[in-house]
């Protein structure tokens, strides 16, 4: 199936490894010229010639408010049709106790660059009249994760920006979606793993196959999995799929 995606200019955050970085694979597959953001500057390891001649890497960390500013002065003069949000997680921790000082870092550093990126990335889209704004969520805006509560917090929040987003520009075919990945094979999710293992005292490989039992997959997830959702809803086919909320998580979440 060809996407229609040949050409089509993306920006994705957070695209140096991970799932931002699988996403930009994705895409690049696909035929999208990317840009991919990130703080070390670089493209993800292992790219075949043909996929890598499609990337380009921009080194940006979000903390830098004037920097992002600067971007997003970059994409309303030369616009994109693709914006993938990508964030890293805040640090783990309970719900009691935290300082309203952790919140504010949490929400400044994860939602904050994101409405500022996506504003400027929809001048462009709305004027052309199609574009694709994805963001990566997770799987605790729908069952919160225990010991994660500025994550589930602040996307949750994302969430209902990007609910409510949907529903202002969708007259002007301009998707707004959000992916939530479960466990996915990632840096990330190692250092949660060790987290954990660290917490109860068990080994990694007991932690791993404790969470792998809660899924009925019987797996962890591949990023490239993950990146193919991410492509599909950048599609043409995809143009009547907005406001939704796709789960990447092996059946993990059962709630609804």
């Amino acid at each position: 199936m060809d996407f229609g995606l040949t050409g089509k200019r993306a920006v994705v955050v957070g695209a140096s490894k991970g799932l931002g970085g699988a996403s930009a694979v994705a895409l690049a597959m696909e035929g999208a010229v990317v840009i991919a953001l990130s703080r070390s500057g670089t493209l993800p390891d292992g790219l075949a010639p043909e996929v890598a001649a499609r990337m380009s890497a921009r080194a940006l960390d979000l903390a830098d408010e004037a920097a992002v500013a600067a971007f997003c002065d970059e994409i309303r003069a030369d616009p994109v049709q693709i914006l993938v949000n990508n964030c890293g997680g805040p640090p783990a921790g309970p719900a009691r106790g935290q300082t309203r000082e952790a919140w504010r870092k949490a929400f400044e550093s994860m939602a904050m660059p994101m409405f500022a990126l996506t504003d400027a990335a929809l001048d462009g889209m709305v004027a052309a009249g199609w574009g694709r704004i994805v963001t990566i969520g997770s799987s605790g805006i729908e069952v919160p994760i225990p010991g994660l509560v500025l994550s589930n917090g602040v996307r949750g929040a994302i969430a209902g920006w990007s609910k409510t987003l949907a529903a202002e520009v969708a007259a002007h075919s301009v998707t707004v979606n959000m992916v939530l990945p479960g466990r996915i094979a990632t840096d990330r999710l190692a250092q949660l793993d060790a987290i954990r293992a660290r917490n109860s005292g068990q080994d990694m490989a007991a932690v791993e196959a404790e969470a792998r039992a809660t899924i009925p997959a019987g797996r962890y997830g591949r990023p490239e999995e993950f990146g193919a959702v991410v492509a599909f809803l950048c599609s043409q086919q995809a143009s009547y799929v907005t406001g939704s909320m796709i789960r990447v998580d092996g059946g993990a979440t059962r709630s609804h």
